[in-house]
């Protein structure tokens, strides 16, 4: 059976998607975890620690993220995993905008999440910075141009891949989750992956050698 805590963090995410982060009490959260609003101060100082548990443990489409920036330098080809890293990153964007939208309407909330992270050393930041530091590593294999910059290169495409979301999600469109294909036979690229070889591709100029 599933913690007390993890049912009050996954009733909250519900809460949250559903009415935004404005609407959710404590009482609504309460009501969709089946507990009283007394059971949620036993695990959490007020909401303000609620949402920040929603927002650091339940965040969508990071381990596949993860897991693609972690490509060592050398394996594959450095087209294919600029584009395994962009898709995974389109995902993890279009899946967070629920929470990340509703995150800025909550100013305590989001200075209090905005402090915390920055006391672990993590941010949003983090992951241009991983990305660029994939670059760097190949250029010192000798894979990627070495007057290349890779920063910059890695800003471009990380903007490229959340402004990718943030459209889909304007338009009403969904993204495949990593390793999901929605409405597309086995073996066709799904509109993520298409979008993110695009990107690379246009990208490749700067970077081969």
């Amino acid at each position: 059976m599933a913690q007390t805590r993890d049912v009050i963090l996954d009733a909250a995410l519900t809460v949250i998607r559903e009415r935004g982060l404005g609407k959710a009490t404590t009482k609504a959260i309460a009501q969709e975890a089946g507990f009283s609003e007394a059971a949620l101060y036993k695990h959490f100082a007020d909401k303000e620690e609620i949402f920040l548990g929603v927002l650091q443990e339940r965040s969508p489409g990071f381990p596949p993220l993860q897991a693609a920036l972690a490509v060592a330098p050398g394996a594959g080809t450095v087209e294919g995993n600029l584009v395994a890293i962009a898709t995974a990153a389109m995902a993890f964007y279009h899946e967070n905008f629920p929470l990340l939208g509703s995150i800025f309407a909550e100013r305590r909330v989001f200075e209090t999440h905005r402090t915390r992270l920055t006391q672990k050393g993590a941010g949003p930041h983090k992951v241009n910075q991983a990305v660029a530091g994939y670059l760097q590593r190949e250029q010192q294999a000798g894979r990627v141009r070495a007057d290349a910059d890779a920063a910059a290169l890695a800003d471009l495409l990380m903007g490229c891949c959340f402004q990718h979301a943030f459209l889909r999600h304007y338009q009403g469109g969904a993204i495949e989750r990593t390793g999901e294909r929605l409405r597309e036979p086995p073996g066709v690229q799904s509109a993520s992956e298409r979008a993110a070889e695009r990107y690379v591709r246009a990208l490749l100029p700067a970077l081969t050698l």
